[in-house]
Order: C-alpha cells, then sequence, then structure tokens
C-alpha cells in the first residue's frame, strides 16, 4: 500500500495542471477592456486605480468560477496536486503587485502600475504556467513583452497597452486555450 501511495503522489506531482479555462480568460479579457475604457474616464487617479481594482477582483472571480467549472466537468480535482502548485507559484507575485500598487499610489506614481501590473502578472502566469498547458508561459511572456513596452513608454499610452494585455491577449489566449485544450 505504500508503494501504491508512493505512486499516486508521484503521478500527481509530475502531472499538469489541465482545468486552466480558455473561454473563462476571453471574458476577462473582455471585462479588462471594459474596464479600461471606464477607468479612462475618471477624474482621479486614485478613483482609475479603484476600477482597475475592481476588475483585478472581477477577474479573480471569473477565473476561480470558470476554471472550477472547467475542472468539474473534466473531473480534474481544483487544489490537489498540479492545480495547488499552479495557485501557490501564482500568488506571490500578486501579492508584490498589491503592494507596489500600494506604494505607487502613495507616491504619486500610477503611471507605472501598468508596467508594474503586467510585468508581475506575466511573471506570476510564467511561474504557475510551469504546473499547465505549455501555452500558459508563453502568455505570460506575453504581458512580460507589453508590460516591458510599458514601462518605457509615454503614460499617455498606458490605457492602450491595459487594453492590448490584459484585454487582448487574454481574448487571444484564451481563444486558443479553448481550441486546444477544450474550452
Amino acid at each position: 500500500m505504500d508503494n501504491l501511495r508512493f505512486i499516486r503522489e508521484t503521478m500527481e506531482r509530475a502531472a499538469t495542471f489541465t482545468a486552466v479555462s480558455g473561454w473563462g480568460e476571453v471574458i476577462i479579457g473582455v471585462s479588462a477592456v471594459v474596464a479600461a475604457v471606464v477607468a479612462a474616464g475618471q477624474p482621479t487617479p486614485q478613483r482609475w486605480v479603484g476600477i482597475w481594482m475592481a476588475e483585478a477582483a472581477v477577474a479573480g472571480g471569473i477565473s476561480a468560477w470558470a476554471t472550477s467549472r472547467k475542472a468539474r466537468s473534466a473531473n480534474v480535482p481544483l487544489l490537489s496536486g498540479p492545480g495547488q502548485k499552479l495557485v501557490l507559484a501564482f500568488a506571490p507575485a500578486m501579492l508584490v503587485g498589491a503592494a507596489l500598487t500600494v506604494a505607487c499610489v502613495l507616491r504619486g506614481m500610477e503611471g507605472l502600475l501598468p508596467a508594474v501590473w503586467m510585468l508581475l502578472y506575466g511573471a506570476g502566469v510564467i511561474a504557475a504556467g510551469a504546473y499547465s498547458v505549455r501555452i500558459v508561459p508563453v502568455m505570460g511572456a506575453a504581458f512580460i513583452g507589453v508590460g516591458t513596452v510599458a514601462l518605457f513608454a509615454p503614460p499617455s499610452w498606458g490605457t492602450g497597452l491595459l487594453i492590448a494585455g490584459f484585454g487582448g491577449l487574454h481574448i487571444v489566449f484564451g481563444s486558443l486555450i479553448a481550441r486546444r485544450h477544450g474550452g
């Protein structure tokens, strides 16, 4: 019995998490485009950040819902083995992003936030992608590319780059994930 348990645990550790929902990513991309348009019309940087924080919460909810739905339909355990590792790999970059968001707002450096968000999101997706299908870390690398452009671009490009990153990349890669890996 101990040998069987060892074999099962070894197989779980080596498996990939395949319940990333492509359609969930597409919905997140659409919600990001809406958030970018709404945020662009805000009168203060703090309200702009508030819209994006609300979008982050909405996107997290969509991701959790879509992923759990896909995992249930595929009979894949959500938070054991690779799923748990995926979440644990993704979380540190998001926590750092939250801390840097507060620091940028307190120092009046909101113009850096599009770059900070996309760079850290990309890093988190790459780290989490080590436990998922191969296209996930590629998506993370694309976010780092757009985030790097945002880092050196004029602040006036922020909305367009957020649309390209959080909107466009989620829609494109979500569509690819849905087509190649079922939903």
